[in-house]
């Protein structure tokens, strides 16, 4: 009997192990590399991996992906660093220590966790022009979105041809439709970090209608649907 129950908890403790040291799904990991930051947004089952310095955008790429027990693989999307590695998977080896993880040597920190009720990948399927909503049909370029945690990330580009047209984002909070960023890194325009904006959103039928006025001040209505693949 008291083998069996030595059995037991040794069964119990390996379990509680394995399932402290199972990467998060939908999470947030920041790993710092001098004066580089190493942001890693995974939701929905898809991951991005951003390089920015305090002042400074320097690259992301990513894609969906899947964990395994020794790594991740990337199947990737994008990459304006290394445009030729889009379509093909990328393996990276992992290591994870009490929800921290080290990502082929690179130590990351799980960000502690502040879920919000836009958290999600999304992708922009309406926009207004001349105070008309057009539909924006689902095609091999698309702008997407990604919102875990506290941070965000906009991605626009086409997979099909490798293209890569800008990206965007920082921390975010949504409370009572009042939704605001703080940009972190903006690959267009670097002067840009540190900007605070404020929107209106709401989620109507699972869509979300996103409005107020761009980085550039320009008058914006959006509307982003859940699945940005």
């Amino acid at each position: 009997m008291k083998r069996i129950l030595s059995i037991f908890v040794v069964i119990l403790l390996s379990t509680s192990l394995y399932a402290q040291e199972k990467l998060a799904t939908s999470a947030a990991y920041l790993a710092k590399d001098g004066q580089t930051n190493h942001l890693l947004l995974l939701i929905d089952g898809y991951a991005s991996f951003i390089k920015y310095e305090d002042n400074k955008y320097l690259s992301t790429w990513g894609g969906p992906y899947a964990a395994s027990a020794d790594g991740i693989t990337v199947k990737v999307e994008y990459s304006d660093a290394n445009p030729a590695e889009v379509g093909s998977d990328k393996k990276l080896k992992s290591k994870i220590n009490r929800q921290n993880v080290n990502i082929d040597g690179l130590d990351f920190k799980k960000q502690p966790a502040k879920k919000q009720g836009l958290d999600g990948l999304w992708r922009i399927t309406g926009r207004q022009q001349d105070n008309k909503m057009s539909s924006i049909a689902r095609g091999d370029r698309k702008t997407i979105k990604l919102l875990v945690d506290g941070y965000f990330q906009w991605i626009a580009i086409n997979p099909a041809e490798k293209g890569f047209y800008g990206t965007g984002g920082g921390k975010y909070s949504f409370n009572n439709k009042d939704y605001v960023e703080e940009i972190l890194f903006f690959s267009r325009d670097n002067s840009r970090v540190g900007a605070k904006l404020s929107f209106k959103g709401e989620v109507k039928n699972k869509d979300w209608h996103h409005s107020g006025l761009s980085s550039k001040g320009d008058p914006i209505y959006e509307v982003w649907s859940l699945d940005g693949r």
